[in-house]
């Protein structure tokens, strides 16, 4: 396959049917990116030891390590966006699929043209994380009611001491409440702030998040929540946002 330039984005794409990668890479190629192709995990590692891409395209279902052990692998290496392919529409899989740390998913068979509008846009966002930090975020800790946030480490402590951990899905979730603290945020924001695209009718992830880390706050439904629902399906962080 024919390589772009070096000055172009590099972009990773695995998947084990070989007519699938090489149409990918070279619709890709045909739009600017650097590409490089992937059968499996070995040949994926292979690949990342020669220099960090830009972004990877990830099929799940794989023989041997399937996509969500490889994305999991990634995430624990550093923050290297990955979109998901997948064969499976249930919403169960793609909400693993987010919470293992995907930046996006899409089902096949997929238009090329969307899975370069999802690529531009993580792209897009990733670049706008690491160049334009929140105030707030600068110091790399964030204190809010009983807890705080080191945004280095993803920990979220509590005042006892004690670490909670959290999921990739659950930092990004948590992370856009604490940049928009007392803000409604509809899901369709919710969505496009963690992963850049908009909500399907039927898509309760963003409300399964929401419930999940409403645990890990210990939200007593006795007591006043931390994160209020808002009828017509918004939510807002109650708490003042604070550095250390």
């Amino acid at each position: 396959m024919t390589q772009s330039p070096q000055s172009a984005q590099h972009i990773v794409v695995v998947d084990d049917h070989h007519d699938i990668r090489a149409l990918v890479g070279q619709y890709l190629e045909k739009h600017g990116y650097r590409v490089s192709l992937a059968k499996n995990g070995p040949s994926l590692r292979a690949v990342l030891a020669k220099g960090m891409p830009d972004l990877v395209v990830l099929d799940i279902m794989m023989p041997g390590e399937d996509g969500l052990t490889l994305c999991r692998d990634i995430r624990a290496a550093g923050a290297l966006p990955v979109i998901f392919l997948t064969a499976v529409a249930e919403d169960t899989d793609r909400i693993i699929g987010l919470e293992v740390g995907a930046d996006d998913y899409l089902v096949k068979p997929f238009n090329p043209r969307e899975l370069l509008a999802r690529i531009r846009s993580v792209l897009r966002r990733t670049q706008a994380g690491l160049a334009a930090p929140a105030p707030l975020s600068e110091a790399g800790v964030l204190c809010f009611g009983p807890w705080t946030l080191d945004l280095k480490r993803r920990e979220m402590t509590g005042s006892d001491g004690v670490s909670v951990p959290l999921s990739t899905a659950e930092f990004r979730l948590l992370k856009v409440f604490l940049d928009h603290p007392g803000h409604v945020l509809s899901r369709d924001q919710l969505l496009d702030l963690t992963v850049g695209r908009r909500a399907d009718p039927l898509d309760r992830s963003i409300d399964n998040q929401v419930s999940r880390l409403r645990r890990k706050l210990a939200d007593d439904p006795r007591k006043a929540a931390m994160i209020l629902t808002h009828r017509g399906g918004g939510y807002s962080l109650c708490a003042d946002v604070r550095s250390p």
